[in-house]
């Protein structure tokens, strides 16, 4: 339960500072997008705000032995630059030039009435389940020799 609520609080603070920033508003990511016509530099604050915070919590969390809710700190990740890193970057980066939002903001603005994020959520989640289904199933073939099970 504490993790639970743990995420829910991190969460709802995330949310929160979105909706503060005015980040849920596709207008602001195309706007920081648009680096030839009308310029909107807000996102570039917002992010710059957000690595000072977390460099900083960071420094002070991993001065503890052990993280307070879990029984040790996660390995990190692959550090390897490859065609599937390249690819979903390009992906994710393309769905956000397109649609103006990026996940965390499409769920913020779903809820709070914006009409295009219902539709941005749910055909995120669908590209997230035939992403996995079309990633895992060259690794189950190799797992199985090309057999099927």
């Amino acid at each position: 339960m504490k993790i639970f609520l743990s995420a829910f609080a991190c969460g709802l603070v995330f949310g929160v500072g979105l909706v503060i920033s005015g980040m849920t508003l596709p207008s602001k990511v195309i706007g920081f997008l648009d680096i030839a016509g009308d310029w909107d530099p807000a996102l570039a604050f917002v992010m710059v705000g957000a690595i000072g915070v977390h460099a900083l919590t960071r420094q002070w969390v991993l001065k503890r032995s052990v993280p307070v809710l879990a029984p040790q700190f996660p390995e990190p990740p692959p550090t390897a630059i490859d065609g599937r890193l390249l690819g979903g970057a390009a992906t994710f980066g393309l769905g956000w030039g397109l649609a103006g939002f990026c996940p965390g903001p499409a769920i913020v603005s779903t809820l709070t009435g914006e009409a295009a994020a219902p539709v941005f959520v749910v055909t995120m989640i669908l590209g997230m389940v035939i992403a996995q289904q079309t990633l895992s199933a060259p690794a189950e073939q190799a797992s199985t020799g090309g057999q099927g099970q």
